[in-house]
């Protein structure tokens, strides 16, 4: 642990010197002021842990030193030191910002232990605050990626929708990020600071699904063997992220809709309702119009959780973003594992960008992982790609691009097999594929690895 610099100010020289001996052989780094005036004109923001400072000095005492360190820099722990401390003297210090009062004379452990717990409350403030702007940071608009005019219409739209308390419903295909824009609501709005909390409707059972949201009283059924608070009452102040919402039984979607018209609701087994203030964002990948038609989903449910409709596209008709995402996950991946993949080759990343990519970005980033696993060159080659993917005229993208791409194959399946005497098995090893792929390729073109060779 890196040491922690702390400022002391006292007129008194001698008690300057001894606090500073018993700090500095803890570990830390000290530097002393007698004069007041020049430690005010010499405190930097960011720069110290922490001030200890005495109250009854000439020039400026230590209140006013107080006031002055935190006009500079108001979160910085200041311990106040005095010879004769009131209630009074001690509640003005505490109410001007002070963390502590030191009265004189103390023991070395006694200082010790007050500027321990000192630097461990500024330790916990920094990480929240750095929490903080990471959570800003990662989902920001900004760092949402795509360059695509569809996302980028559909990210002002989400931008504006985060200002104002409103329901919003996220639709899209499997693996767009729905998650990810709710938390972006989430993280840029008033809320930001309380609970985000997210549950999947579709992978809890519906017979404790009602429990889990709205919370059950003891005795209320089998196994409740105590009072339970459910999400949206942990959620409370903060946003309640409902995804796959087509799954909700009826008799949940009856109590949730009670709670999104009155905003409250009755833990089950329970008399006396719970309120609470929770914004509430959903997200299907499913027809929610045609559940309502065919009577699985109520009418009124939908109509107060679509006030604002927010569809993802698939990843097949953001083509623009595939290439940045692509460079973004191979990032992510570099760094967790030092390595060092560079990108797709020239005719791999002409294969992905055209790929349909039925699982959209969630399906790409596996894939990525994959070929990263399976990679021995700079780059992740098309060899590599299409041992995770299957190319088809569906997935490709024209005619004339699939003979082009047959004809690279078959070359490459060539000169991988010359190079390695007709071993399948080396074959495999030298490219990085399974075996089962190399002889798939073969029955796709219909050749012979005798034909191969000549």
């Amino acid at each position: 642990m890196s040491a922690k610099k702390i400022m002391i100010i006292d007129d008194e020289e001698g008690l300057c010197r001894m606090m500073m001996t018993i700090l500095m052989d803890d570990g830390h780094a000290v530097r002393a002021f007698n004069d007041p005036q020049e430690a005010v004109d010499s405190f930097l923001p960011d720069v110290w842990d922490l001030v200890i400072t005495d109250i009854k000095m000439p020039g400026l005492n230590g209140l006013e030193v107080l006031q002055k360190i935190k006009e500079s820099e108001p979160d910085i722990p200041v311990i106040i030191i005095s010879a004769f401390a009131t209630v009074e003297m001690s509640i003005q210090a505490l109410r001007k910002g002070a963390y502590d009062m030191l009265t004189k004379p103390f023991e070395p452990d006694e200082l010790l232990f007050r500027v321990k717990n000192a630097l461990k409350q500024n330790q916990l403030m920094s990480e929240n605050q750095q929490l903080r702007e990471e959570l800003e940071g990662k989902y920001n608009f900004d760092n949402i990626i795509g360059a695509s005019a569809i996302l980028q219409q559909l990210l002002g739209k989400v931008e504006k929708v985060a200002a104002r308390d409103t329901s919003a419903l996220i639709t899209g295909e499997s693996g767009t990020g729905k998650e990810l824009i709710a938390q972006a609501i989430h993280y840029n709005s008033p809320r930001k600071e309380k609970q985000f909390i997210a549950i999947n409707c579709g992978a809890i059972p519906g017979s404790v699904l009602e429990s889990e949201l709205f919370g059950h009283k003891k005795g209320a059924f089998t196994g409740a063997n105590a009072d339970k608070d459910g999400l949206l009452k942990a959620a409370d102040g903060g946003t309640l992220f409902l995804d796959e919402i087509g799954n909700l039984p009826i008799t949940v979607q009856k109590t949730l809709l009670r709670f999104l018209q009155e905003q409250e609701f009755h833990r089950v087994g329970d008399t006396t309702p719970t309120r609470v203030d929770v914004r509430l964002i959903s997200a299907t990948n499913s027809d929610l119009e045609k559940e309502v038609e065919e009577g699985t989903f109520r009418e009124d449910l939908f109509y107060r959780l679509n006030v604002i409709n927010l569809h993802l596209p698939p990843l097949r008709q953001r083509k623009a973003d595939i290439v940045l995402l692509s460079a973004h996950f191979i990032e992510q991946q570099n760094k967790k594992f030092e390595t060092s993949i560079t990108g797709f080759s020239a005719e791999a990343q002409l294969v992905a960008t055209e790929y349909a990519w039925p699982g959209n970005i969630r399906q790409l980033k596996n894939v990525i992982e994959a070929c990263m696993t399976m990679e021995t060159e700079p780059q992740i080659s098309l060899a590599t790609l299409t041992q995770f993917i299957e190319i088809d005229e569906n997935s490709a993208g024209g005619e004339e691009y699939n003979d082009a791409l047959a004809r690279f194959e078959i070359d490459y399946l060539r000169q991988l097999l010359t190079s390695s005497g007709g071993n399948i098995d080396e074959a495999a090893r030298k490219a990085s594929m399974n075996m089962a792929t190399i002889y798939r390729k073969l029955k796709k073109y219909g050749l012979r690895k005798e034909d191969m060779l000549n």
